[in-house]
């Protein structure tokens, strides 16, 4: 068995005012040789945008993009015409594709929108560009791993373009998950709040973990936490 722990306060950190962000992964200025993605996840950008903040019209190609709401509202506008505000709970999904360019603006002029947004590498190029968009309720993740996205769009999954399925749980204090990796699939555990053990180790809100070689990852709630579960190629 393989973990390795990436602590919350180790990931690179930019404050531009109007963008509070973490990544747990090379991205933008911020550049570290031994943290450039894991399998086919290459970004994991905690983000926490002020009331009136955003980011203008820019361009992506060839990247599947999924914005995990954790608090807020944005607003959504890219080249393809799709218009759309993206709330606590909601999950999108933009396939970058051949080339697409979008903006992200706070929704309110005052209250802040905190997110996860999450890039994973294609399993091919020049895919057409897509969007979707969908609520996840709280009931969904309480005590299981909820799938969100998915290769195959199955159990009402978005559909990338990956062999990745990507789950999101809400644990409570005492309870315990399961997940059964498969043969040479790889695991990235991404804290949003709360603890749990897994493994030996603790996690908290914040830290990510990558896990291989083991058939049966068992999660146990230290206090309530929420948490996505990558499981990859």
């Amino acid at each position: 068995m393989s973990l390795i722990r990436r602590p919350s306060a180790q990931r690179g950190h930019a404050d531009h005012g109007w963008l509070d962000t973490r990544h747990s992964f090379s991205f933008a200025h911020y550049f570290d040789p031994a943290h450039m993605g894991y399998r086919s996840l290459r970004v994991i950008n905690e983000d926490m945008i002020a009331g009136g903040g955003g980011f203008e019209p820019h361009g992506h190609r060839d990247m599947e993009i999924i914005t995990y709401m954790i608090e807020g509202a944005l607003e959504h506008r890219d080249s393809t015409g799709e218009h759309a505000v993206i709330r606590q709970g909601e999950v999108q999904r933009m396939s970058a594709g051949t080339g697409v360019r979008h903006s992200e603006v706070n929704a309110s002029a005052e209250d802040r929108v905190r997110l996860l947004q999450i890039w994973i590498l294609p399993d091919q190029p020049g895919r057409t560009p897509g969007y979707q968009q969908k609520l996840f309720e709280d009931r969904e993740k309480r005590n299981r791993l909820c799938l969100i996205a998915a290769a195959d769009g199955r159990d009402g999954a978005l559909d990338i373009g990956q062999d990745a399925d990507v789950f999101a749980a809400v644990l409570q204090a005492g309870r315990e998950l399961r997940h059964v990796l498969r043969p040479g699939r790889g695991l990235w555990l991404q804290m949003v709040s709360g603890a749990l053990t897994t493994q030996g180790q603790t996690l908290s809100a914040g830290d990510g973990a990558s896990i291989e070689d083991v058939a049966t990852v068992t999660l146990s709630a230290v206090e309530d936490a929420e948490f996505l579960l990558f499981d990859l190629a």
